[in-house]
């Protein structure tokens, strides 16, 4: 997956030749030619090609959103697919890292790979409630096993 470069780096107000733009996104010139050919807008001809700085910032802007994978309720991120699913067996772990914060931990059905989510303690019961397919209840730990997370 590409990096998201910042679009915040880019002043408006400023025309920028493709070397120029490169720099002041930490990109190579190369990335920046290839971003015109995927539909930048572009000033001049032959000569001189410059980019106007609202239509690099815009630009980046579009590519950052078409890269995010937001994470919808009772689904955690998959670090090896770069998905967003639901945990293996509905199981998870509860790490707090704060006093009111911490990790979710879960395994991805379909790799197996490590899954987290960042999540409030105060949050972790509506998180399991979502697991659950949106009942109000907590989910209930199959026979003969403990459930993973403290009951608040």
């Amino acid at each position: 997956m590409p990096r998201l470069l910042s679009p915040w780096r880019v002043k408006l107000h400023r025309n920028y030749s493709v070397e120029d733009a490169a720099k002041c996104v930490s990109a190579h010139k190369n990335t920046v030619r290839r971003w015109i050919k995927d539909g930048l807008p572009t000033i001049g001809g032959r000569g001189q090609t410059l980019i106007l700085g609202s239509e690099l910032r815009v630009f980046l802007k579009a590519r950052r959103k078409r890269a995010k994978r937001p994470c919808p309720p009772g689904f955690m991120f998959c670090l090896k697919c770069r998905e967003p699913r639901p945990p293996a067996g509905l199981m998870i772990d509860y790490v707090p890292l704060a006093a009111t914060s911490g990790n979710l931990l879960g395994l991805c059905p379909k790799c197996s790979g490590l899954m987290f989510r960042r999540i409030k303690q105060a949050d972790v019961a509506r998180f399991q409630a979502a697991l659950a397919g949106g009942a109000d209840a907590p989910i209930a730990a199959p026979k003969g096993v403990r459930s993973a997370l403290p009951e608040l």
